[in-house]
């Protein structure tokens, strides 16, 4: 307990100084430094405001306690253990939210993110399965009122895809889609399978925070560029200049094509905005790896080996690997309805965070 308070003394302490130098003059004068230190704020303000409400509740229990010990009233002394278990319940509340609250976080979590969705095993139908997992995180990104951004994508000729880079901008992308890494499996009865057998297909979903320039510096020398013609499905030639552009970065041997644009320009922009993501990813995937080296993460590393989650068509059911979590509304979630998956991830992993620090 000692601890958590000592943990909370010092953010409330943080709040003050900040406060204190937002009204300086030369903060003042500063805009990037004023949003820097306001930003800062607004992140400790909700914690600073709940040990209030803790230290308030911890006051009124005292006074319970004096009462119960000190009133020779039956009826007084009842009401009085009323008023102490709910406060106890309420302690608890407000201290398992606050331990939640001072948690390290992500530093990752407040970025936009890129989704990169391809087709694994199965041929055609987990092209078509992937187009349908495209369809359902544009829906879910609609849901939460996010932005979404086509990179580049891949078709196949009966509608489906071999991948599709998306780039998905908003509150907390990062946050609650970075649990979607890995490979999501379906089993369905295609549409092309005359005996109805139950056909089993794969599709890797990889989620990567959006990095900028300042936190990957790329070389020129570090690069080759490759200009060619934009092709569509089948080879069919859909441009008639060199804009479609391949990015080589050649001490990683990371690829990144991009030909959604007619502007040879603009697909480099977007080619380099996916090759920074990558990298970016990369050295969160290194410095992840030598802090948490001994405690495998229960939730899942994301690896995009990893089998995270079942489509079953014919039970309607979905079920998350991961956590053991199986929910009977298939149709709902592809429709973009993840917040009960999303949520159950995060407070696993929450969760899991918390028994590492004890």
């Amino acid at each position: 307990m000692s601890t958590l308070f000592e943990k909370l003394d010092a953010v409330q302490r943080r709040a003050e100084e900040i406060t204190t130098r937002l009204a300086e003059p030369t903060v003042l004068a500063d805009a990037g430094e004023y949003s820097r230190l306001s930003k800062a704020l607004a992140d400790v303000t909700p914690i600073v405001e709940e040990y209030q409400r803790l230290r308030e509740t911890l006051r009124q229990l005292e006074d319970a306690r004096g009462l119960l010990r000190e009133s020779g009233d039956a009826e007084m002394r009842e009401l009085a253990q009323a008023e102490l278990d709910a406060l106890t319940g309420r302690q608890a509340a407000l201290e398992a939210s606050l331990q939640r609250r001072l948690l390290p976080k992500d530093p990752a979590d407040d970025r936009n993110t890129i989704v990169e969705i391809r087709a694994g095993a199965g041929g055609e139908e987990a092209a078509l399965f992937a187009a349908e997992l495209l369809r359902m995180y544009n829906r879910y990104a609609e849901r939460r009122r996010w932005k979404v951004e086509m990179i580049s994508v891949s078709l196949t000729g009966i509608g489906g895809i071999k991948e599709a880079i998306l780039a998905v901008e908003g509150q907390g992308a990062y946050s609650h889609l970075k649990f979607e890494s890995g490979v999501h499996r379906v089993q369905r009865v295609p549409a092309t399978e005359a005996s109805g057998r139950i056909h089993t297909s794969t599709v890797t979903v990889a989620v990567l925070p959006e990095a900028e320039e300042v936190d990957v510096q790329i070389s020129p020398q570090d690069l080759r560029i490759d200009v060619y013609r934009s092709t569509g499905p089948g080879g069919q030639s859909v441009n008639t200049t060199d804009s479609a552009v391949r990015l080589t970065h050649i001490p990683t041997g990371l690829v990144v094509t991009c030909q959604d644009e007619k502007s040879q320009h603009k697909n480099k922009a977007k080619a380099l905005k996916v090759l920074r993501s990558r990298l970016y990813e990369m050295e969160l995937r290194r410095q992840k790896e030598l802090i948490d080296r001994d405690r495998r993460n229960q939730v899942g590393s994301g690896e995009r080996a990893e089998k995270i989650r079942t489509y079953n068509f014919p039970q309607n059911r979905v079920t998350d690997h991961r956590i053991g979590l199986t929910l009977h509304n298939l149709s709902a979630v592809l429709e973009g309805d993840l917040e009960d998956l999303i949520q159950a991830l995060a407070g696993q992993d929450q969760a899991e965070r918390l028994k590492a620090l004890a």
